[in-house]
């Protein structure tokens, strides 16, 4: 089973925790695609859902295939959120981001009841931090922020380069939101909990990619098929 088998997987698993009449949160990224292709049939056939994008990317993907879309503001309480991962800990503890859509995820993951990540079994890690951590910062002041938070790394004993996000013709990465991002390869990082509280104190860090008490369920897929999985307390 290849990489994308496995994701499909993962997203068929997903699907069946979605019930008609339901406000969804629709996450972003490869594997939340391969979920949004799997809901457009179940709307097809006449499932009725809502939907609420994390992007602007899946947002044209749910209008180019049907699936009916509503506003944050419009639902700002949502029955369920079905997103990707780039790295998932023990303790559901997650780091996102890798598409860049990381505020938006978490402001919907946080309207959300329940929390359902899917990814394939290479995204579970004992301690996060093998993936480069996503801080997106304003783009006034971003030495400044930067310098802020490599003291807050040193202090919490973590090192590491940080880089601003680029895109393939080297023009700097904007976020939906006209923001930018410091891809930060802070290697194992030992309390994800106090980095993440730490960072939430720098005036210009906008968000972070470190997805604390947000999850409830992920859906891991592998060669033998999807599995279930709990977090471990």
């Amino acid at each position: 089973m290849d990489a994308r088998e496995m994701k499909i997987k993962a997203a068929a698993a997903a699907l069946e925790h979605v019930e008609d009449g339901m406000r969804l949160g629709i996450g972003t990224g490869s594997t939340a695609e391969e979920f949004v292709r799997l809901l457009a049939e179940r709307v097809a056939g006449g499932l009725k859902v809502q939907g609420v994008p994390t992007s602007e990317r899946t947002a044209r993907l749910c209008l180019e295939l049907g699936v009916p879309l509503k506003s944050l503001d419009e639902l700002p309480e949502l029955d369920l959120t079905i997103d990707g991962a780039d790295e998932i800990d023990p303790q559901f503890r997650l780091v996102k981001g890798g598409g860049g859509a990381l505020l938006r995820e978490k402001i919907v993951a946080a309207a959300s009841t329940r929390m359902i990540v899917i990814a394939d079994e290479t995204k579970l890690v004992e301690t996060l931090g093998a993936f480069p951590l996503p801080i997106e910062i304003n783009t006034f002041g971003q030495a400044s922020t930067r310098l802020a938070i490599e003291r807050l790394a040193s202090e919490l004993g973590l090192s590491g380069s940080m880089k601003l996000r680029t895109r393939s013709d080297e023009s700097l990465f904007m976020t939906d939101g006209g923001h930018l991002i410091f891809d930060a390869s802070f290697g194992r990082i030992p309390d994800a909990d106090a980095l993440a509280s730490r960072l939430n104190q720098i005036p210009g860090v906008v968000e972070h990619g470190l997805f604390i008490n947000l999850a409830s369920l992920a859906i891991i897929a592998g060669p033998a098929g999807a599995r279930v999985m709990e977090p471990k307390n």
